[in-house]
């Protein structure tokens, strides 16, 4: 799992909740998407930085509990784009992170969201994403 860049956790629980914080698209400590969507990368190229961020908010929710089987139902993601001046496909870019949460989870997966363009991330990153989960106590049996 990623190491948090700032003064802050990556990853928390409370109570059945484990919430990550923003998690960006990188590989150990290598930023894979860079710039602003819209001018300096495809809207694919987006999709593909929220579903690495999606995969890091992942590890991050395993380190916390141990194992994902835990994870009883994804509850939120909140994903943030640097956009370029009027790009409005958001939502699109996002659907990257939210496809493979399905994927990962089934109808558990699915998942209430926002998805936002900002002028600016932390390192220039492409997208930011954090996510909620509800944990069970116990592993499935």
């Amino acid at each position: 799992a990623p190491e948090a860049i700032g003064f802050y956790v990556p990853v928390i629980r409370t109570g059945n909740l484990v919430i990550t914080s923003g998690q960006l698209p990188v590989i150990g400590k290598e930023l894979m998407f860079k710039g602003k969507v819209g001018s300096d990368l495809h809207e694919e190229d987006g999709a593909n930085a929220a579903r690495l961020c999606a995969l890091n908010a992942l590890a991050q929710i395993k380190s916390c509990i141990g194992s994902l089987d835990r994870v009883t139902r994804i509850v939120r993601v909140e994903g943030y784009v640097q956009s370029a001046e009027g790009f409005t496909k958001q939502p699109a870019v996002i659907n990257g992170a939210s496809e493979l949460l399905v994927q990962a989870f089934g109808d558990a997966g699915k998942h209430t969201r926002i998805a936002v363009g900002a002028n600016e991330l932390p390192i220039n990153a492409a997208v930011e994403l954090v996510v909620w989960a509800e944990v069970g106590d116990s592993l499935p049996t």
